[in-house]
């Protein structure tokens, strides 16, 4: 993992979300959430002062981390775009509209744009198979797109 620095704020409040969890490692995957909330990801340094804190092995702060698809320990941009690769979604074309994505953005699945503002990414199923096929874009779902849509609502966004 490579070397972070966490801002002070930032620390003060990882600190002050395992005090209000009573420091207690059993509330690991709550505090995480809490945690990954302040920036959007849980770099190394996070993942040490929670161990720390907890008084737990980092390793096992970075287990559950790398095991819940829901934690990352890389920044995502501004808008993290993840496009539903579900059955319905696929099957509806959501793959094209996943390799425009990438055409657009420049960016590869797992990638951030340069300037920080969209971040990509696949995921298995929004729950929302009626509006297949489907793209999040941070908490709102996009349906029924067509690879045309997605300049459109880039633009939107910018």
């Amino acid at each position: 993992m490579p070397d972070i620095k966490l801002p002070c704020d930032v620390a003060e409040k990882v600190n002050a979300i395992c005090e209000s969890h009573g420091d207690n490692p059993g509330e690991l995957i709550n505090i995480l959430h809490e945690a990954q909330h302040l920036m959007g990801y849980l770099p190394e340094e996070m993942q040490r002062m929670i161990a720390h804190r907890l008084n737990i092995p980092v390793s096992k702060v970075y287990g559950v981390v790398t095991f819940y698809a829901f934690f990352t320990m890389t920044a995502k941009g501004k808008y993290p775009i993840s496009v539903c690769m579900g059955t319905a979604c696929y099957v509806r074309g959501s793959e094209k509209l996943l390799e425009e994505f990438k055409r657009v953005l420049g960016i590869d699945v797992g990638e951030t744009t340069p300037d920080g503002k969209f971040s990509l990414d696949c995921l298995r199923c929004v729950g929302a198979c009626g509006l297949a096929p489907v793209v999040m874009i941070g908490e709102k779902v996009y349906g029924r797109l067509q690879p045309v849509d997605v300049r459109r609502i880039l633009d939107e966004l910018e």
